[in-house]
């Protein structure tokens, strides 16, 4: 008998059952689940109505929940995924009970379909397949979900270096693009991540026949670690992101200053012309060196004289360094 069986076009399913044990273990994987899907659930598992329409395909739940009830615990988690260079939220729904696991997603968490289809190719490595617990299995489904939150992190160190090159490198407003989408993708990140240490803790209470309390608890804190630790990158990150941003506006700002500076020290030096100009444009009857042979050369170097003493002053007040 084949260990995997595709039940409808939304529905695969992986048995887990490992030679000479009467144990089978079900993992139910279900993508863009309608209501032929939650039909399906309804029927096969009795599960509660309300917890199926949260996990049909066009309802999003805005927070993570865990919610025990009569014959199996009821998950919904968040985790960060990539959509065209922006971080944003897939959801997982789970229903967890006595040899079976069923996770119902939109398909657009990777790293979940890398898993299933590590699964499908070959069960030994799987610690699932040798306990035969769900709570196993969903502690390994959560740890490479965990795991693959870490690529997305590297990911933003990598974006923080080139952030880092372009502001010393003076390319400020390449920056300032960069800058802004990584503290969108950070802030995602964090608001997808915040109570998942939370949630790992109330499951660390889990029960199961087949594995002992000890084996969970380690296992599920495990988990809870990991997710102390991404909290603690994030907030890295987001220091090292808002010191960036600071020194950009600062280079910036330095930028227009100077050149505000040189606007005004060119203005300055050009004002004995422009009131040169004026008053010898007045045409009054009586003008100095308006009738002199010289006088057009007269009041050019008048005018000149003025810029040039101007020049000399702001020089001294080592105002044009």
């Amino acid at each position: 008998m084949s260990n995997y069986k595709k039940i409808s076009s939304k529905i695969e399913k992986l048995i887990i059952d490992r030679p000479g044990n009467n144990i089978i273990l079900n993992w139910l994987n279900i993508v863009d689940a309608g209501r032929k899907e939650i039909d399906y659930l309804h029927k096969e598992y009795q599960f509660n109505l309300g917890h199926l329409h949260s996990s049909a395909a066009t309802v999003f739940s805005q927070r993570p929940m865990v919610a025990a009830e009569e014959g199996y615990l009821f998950l919904i988690l968040h985790f960060p995924t990539f959509v065209k260079d922006k971080i944003i939220a897939g959801e997982i729904e789970f229903f967890i009970g006595h040899g079976y696991l069923v996770s119902l997603h939109n398909n657009n968490i990777p790293a979940l379909k890398e898993f299933f289809d590590k699964a499908k190719q070959g069960q030994d490595g799987l610690l699932s397949y040798h306990t035969e617990s769900s709570a196993t299995l969903l502690y390994e489904i959560l740890n490479h979900l965990l795991q693959s939150c870490y690529l997305l992190i590297d990911q933003n160190s990598l974006e923080i270096e080139e952030v880092e090159d372009l502001i010393f490198e003076h390319h400020q407003k390449e920056a300032v693009a960069k800058i802004l989408n990584l503290r969108r993708n950070i802030i995602n990140i964090r608001k997808i991540m915040q109570n998942h240490k939370n949630i790992l803790q109330q499951l660390m209470s889990m029960s199961s026949t087949l594995v002992s309390h000890d084996d969970l608890k380690k296992q599920y804190g495990h988990l809870v670690d990991h997710s102390k630790r991404i909290w603690e990158m994030l907030d890295n990150q987001k220091e090292m992101v808002n010191v960036l941003n600071d020194t950009n506006e600062s280079l910036l700002n330095d930028r227009m200053s100077n050149i505000m500076k040189t606007l005004t020290l060119f203005s300055v030096i050009l004002y004995p012309l422009t009131l040169m100009a004026g008053i010898f444009g007045m045409n009054a009857k009586y003008m100095p060196f308006v009738d002199h042979r010289f006088g057009f050369w007269i009041i050019l170097f008048i005018m000149a004289l003025g810029s040039f003493s101007m020049l000399r002053y702001f020089k001294s007040k080592n105002w044009l360094s």
